[in-house]
C-alpha cells in the first residue's frame, strides 16, 4: 500500500519501505512507504491549502460528503474488518464491531456539527457596554495531526478525524507502523467518496520522524494523540515551542474493585471479558484487581475456571475468543513484566506461558502486594490479572488511587450508596458501576487525570476542542 499526499497514492521520495506482518502468523502482508522529512513537509504544505478551502465549504456540503463516506465504509465493513483482524490480531468479531463503531462515530460527529452553535452574551452588566451586542461563532483550528494508536486504530482514529473534518479542519493521519493498512484503506475510500485530497492525507513511517515533524511544525495547529504516556510527555514538551493545541489520551492502570456483597458471577465475567478483550490491549481495561478478602479465594477459583474456557486461536476464525498481541516485541515485554512481578514475590496461579511469538495465556498473579510495580505505575498491555485483597472500603480506595494514572475504574457491589460513595472518591475520568472499567460509549467524555493525559474525547465534547470561538461585537447597536 501507498500513503496519500495531495490526493495521490505515493511512495516515499527515497522509495524506502517498512514491512507489515500478520500479527498471528508473522507472515508478510504488505509494505508501506517509510516517509522522508520532505514527504511530511509536503503533506503539511498541502494541508495548508486544504484548511482554507474546507473551512469555507458550507457545513451542509461537508456533511453531505462525510455522510456518504460513512455509507461507503459501512458497505466495505467486512473487507475492513478482515484487514484489521489480519494485520493486528484482533478477533474478527471484535474487528467488525470496531469498524461498525467507527461508522457510527463519523455519522454522529457530522450530525452534532450541524448544530454547533455560538452564543449571544448580555453586555448590560458593564455600564460602558450596555448598548452593545456580542455573539460568537466557532471556527476550525486549521490543520490537525491525528496520531493513531495500534490497539483500536479504526475507532480511535475516527474520533479524531471525524471531529476535525466535520467542523472544517484539514487532517493529516499518522497511523501506527505495526498496523497501518486498514487506516490507509479507509483514507483511500474517503478520498474516492469526495473528501478533497488536500483535506485528508495519511503519511506512514516511524513516529520519531513523522510524528516529530508534525509535533514541532508551526504549520500544524493541533495534535490529537492516543498512545503511551512516555510519548505523550514528549509531544507536550516539543509542541510547547509553537503553543499548538494538544489532546492526549495516554496510559492507564485501571482498578477493578469487587466488594463481598457483589454479584460474584457477574464480577468474574466482567473481570475476564474486560481484561481479555483485544487480548488485553485496551487503555481502559481493568489492570489491577482489588477483591475483598472475605471472597477473594472463591473469586480467584471462579476466575480461573472462567479463563480456562476461553478459546485462543486464529483471529479470523469465528469461534476464537481471544486473539494475539500486536508483535513479538510486545509479547516479550509482557513476559518480562510478569517475570519482574514474580521476582518481587508474586506467584502465578494460572497461565503465564507464551504460545508462539504473539500468543500469551491469560495469567492470574496472586500474592501481589499494593507496593509492587504492577499495582502502581507499571501498565501491562496484555491479559494479566494481578490480584490484591483488601478488608475495608477505605483501604480499597487508597490502593486504587495509589497510581500516577487515572483513566477508568470499575466498582462491583449491590449497595448503590457504597458504589456512588466509592466512585466519588476515585481519581479517574470514568467509573463503571457493576461493570468492568473497560467501557467507552461514543458520546461520553473519555479521558483521565494525572499522567493519563489532557482533554476529553467523545461526541459530547470533541467538536468544541476542534474549534475555537471568535467573538463579534456590534458596538452601540442598541442606541
Amino acid at each position: 500500500m501507498k500513503m496519500f499526499i495531495g490526493g495521490q497514492a505515493v511512495e516515499s521520495m527515497d522509495e524506502q519501505t517498512i514491512a507489515v506482518y500478520n500479527s498471528a502468523t508473522q507472515e508478510l502482508i504488505d509494505t508501506i512507504p517509510c516517509a522522508t522529512a520532505d514527504d511530511v513537509n509536503r503533506a503539511i504544505m498541502v494541508a495548508q491549502d486544504g484548511k482554507n478551502m474546507w473551512a469555507e465549504t458550507p457545513m451542509h456540503a461537508r456533511a453531505r460528503i462525510l455522510l456518504k463516506c460513512a455509507d461507503v465504509l459501512e458497505d466495505h465493513l467486512e473487507e475492513l474488518a478482515r484487514l484489521l483482524s489480519t494485520e493486528m490480531g484482533k478477533i474478527i468479531r471484535e474487528a467488525r464491531g470496531e469498524v461498525n463503531c467507527a461508522v457510527q462515530i463519523l455519522r454522529s460527529y457530522v450530525e452534532k456539527a450541524k448544530h454547533l452553535y455560538g452564543e449571544t452574551m448580555t453586555t448590560e452588566s458593564q455600564p460602558s457596554c450596555d448598548k452593545d451586542i456580542i455573539f460568537t461563532r466557532r471556527e476550525p483550528l486549521g490543520v490537525v495531526a491525528c496520531i493513531a494508536p495500534f490497539n483500536y486504530p479504526v475507532e480511535l482514529c475516527m474520533h479524531k478525524v471525524a471531529a476535525a473534518l466535520s467542523v472544517g479542519n484539514s487532517v493529516i493521519v499518522k497511523p501506527a507502523t505495526d498496523n497501518p493498512l486498514t487506516l490507509i484503506r479507509i483514507v483511500e475510500l474517503m478520498l474516492l467518496t469526495g473528501v478533497p485530497g488536500n483535506v485528508l492525507q495519511i503519511v506512514t513511517g516511524p513516529g520519531s520522524l513523522v510524528g516529530g515533524i508534525l509535533v514541532e511544525s508551526e504549520k500544524i495547529d493541533a495534535i490529537s494523540f492516543t498512545g503511551s504516556t512516555e510519548v505523550g510527555k514528549a509531544i507536550a514538551k516539543r509542541s510547547a515551542q509553537t503553543l499548538k493545541h494538544i489532546f492526549l489520551e495516554l496510559g492507564g492502570n485501571d482498578p477493578f474493585i469487587v466488594f463481598e456483597d457483589a454479584d460474584i458471577e457477574l464480577a468474574v465475567n466482567e473481570c475476564a471479558s474486560g481484561r481479555t478483550q483485544n487480548a488485553g490491549q485496551t487503555c481502559c481495561a481493568p489492570k489491577r484487581f482489588l477483591i475483598q478478602n472475605s471472597i477473594k479465594g472463591h473469586f480467584v477459583e471462579m476466575l480461573i475456571g472462567r479463563l480456562k474456557l476461553i478459546k485462543m486461536g486464529s483471529p479470523l476464525e469465528e469461534d476464537t475468543q481471544m486473539g494475539v498481541l500486536i508483535s513479538p516485541r510486545s509479547t516479550m515485554e509482557i513476559h518480562k513484566q510478569i517475570e519482574h512481578t514474580l521476582s518481587q514475590g508474586a506467584t502465578c496461579a494460572y497461565g503465564g506461558r507464551l504460545i508462539g511469538p504473539t500468543f500469551i495465556e491469560p495469567t492470574v498473579l496472586l500474592d501481589v502486594t499494593p507496593d509492587m510495580d504492577i499495582f502502581k505505575d507499571m501498565e501491562v498491555f496484555g491479559p494479566v490479572f494481578p490480584i490484591v485483597g483488601f478488608d475495608t472500603e477505605e483501604e480499597a480506595i487508597h490502593i486504587a488511587n495509589n497510581t500516577s494514572f487515572g483513566l477508568n475504574a470499575g466498582v462491583m457491589t449491590r449497595d448503590m450508596k457504597k458504589a456512588f460513595r466509592v466512585a466519588a472518591r476515585m481519581h479517574c475520568g470514568s467509573v463503571v458501576i457493576n461493570g468492568s472499567g473497560n467501557y467507552r460509549n461514543i458520546d461520553q467524555p473519555h479521558g483521565g487525570r494525572k499522567l493519563t493525559g489532557l482533554g476529553r474525547e467523545g461526541i459530547c465534547c470533541t467538536l468544541e476542542e476542534m474549534t475555537q470561538p471568535k467573538a463579534y461585537v456590534l458596538k452601540s447597536i442598541l442606541k
